[in-house]
């Protein structure tokens, strides 16, 4: 069942829900280049709002023209709160607060040239926990080139209310000091996530070798992914009627999963917040 499919009919289960307000998606390195976001199909659907930050001028220019009236995009490089050095690199998606690896790079086919840096330029960063323009937010999608880990450990207070985190993260580093999956994992298990799915992962040759005259097209080697982390759902209990509600919508509308949207409704019903055959009638919906 695609993003696309789920969204067609999709006030049923916020209906059965009726949650306070609307799912609040934050999206740090929006960047539109990689393409259409998870949470397209929600949004379309008017069933949730986002946040957006890119600081990139041309990628936030194109963000502002393409918004439709539930999307806000902010110019703030989001962070520590200190100022440190964007890399301006040949590929946008490249660009990064780490300074890239040549060493490393030039073990991938291309990499060399897109993480070639064009400019440096200082900037300020701003810890999530002090953008007043954020209040409560649902869904934190992140992908900003290893500086992931600086969001988290900056946004202590508001991921306490999230219920899933969607971020990219690296096996093999492409910056120097990059934070790596084994640091951003442990982190965010320390926030209450577990991991999902992997919602992507990119594979890519080992230079110089190149198949069938793609140089992109990869056997084995693991360069990254996209990892979806939800709060463990072992302890509902310590989740808010909300938060169980919002963990629902964003399972089903944006994941596809619907083993973990029917748990959340049925501990729902034990508290006595919907009606017993709801986690019934959610099922059937999906025939």
């Amino acid at each position: 069942m695609t993003v696309t499919a789920r969204a067609q009919a999709p006030f049923a289960l916020r209906d059965l829900l009726q949650p306070v307000r609307p799912t609040h998606v934050v999206d740090v390195g929006a960047n539109p280049i990689d393409g259409d976001p998870p949470y397209k199909g929600m949004l379309e659907a008017g069933l949730c709002r986002v946040t957006g930050f890119e600081p990139q001028p041309e990628a936030l220019a194109e963000l502002q023209r393409r918004k439709g009236p539930n999307e806000t995009y902010l110019p703030h490089a989001l962070g520590d709160g200190d100022t440190h050095t964007l890399r301006v690199a040949v590929a946008s998606g490249m660009t990064s607060l780490f300074r890239p690896d040549p060493n490393r790079l030039a073990l991938f086919n291309g990499f060399g040239e897109w993480g070639r840096v064009l400019e440096e330029i200082p900037v300020p960063t701003r810890r999530l926990d002090e953008v007043e323009e954020v209040g409560a937010f649902d869904l934190l999608k992140i992908d900003i080139q290893g500086a992931e880990l600086m969001v988290f450990q900056g946004a202590g207070q508001k991921l306490a209310e999230a219920v899933a985190v969607h971020t990219e993260v690296s096996f093999v580093p492409l910056y120097e000091d990059q934070p790596v999956f084994g640091d951003v994992d442990q982190e965010l298990r320390s926030r209450g996530f577990i991991p999902h799915t992997f919602a992507a992962t990119k594979h890519w040759p080992i230079a110089p070798v190149v198949f069938g005259g793609d140089f992109r097209r990869a056997q084995h080697q693991l360069l990254e992914a996209d990892v979806v982390y939800v709060r463990d759902f072992g302890h509902l209990e310590s989740m808010t009627d909300e938060q169980l509600k919002h963990m629902s919508l964003i399972a089903h509308h944006v994941y596809g999963s619907n083993d973990l949207a029917h748990r959340c409704l049925a501990e729902l019903v034990q508290r006595d917040v919907i009606t017993p055959d709801t986690p019934n009638r959610y099922l059937a919906s999906l025939n």
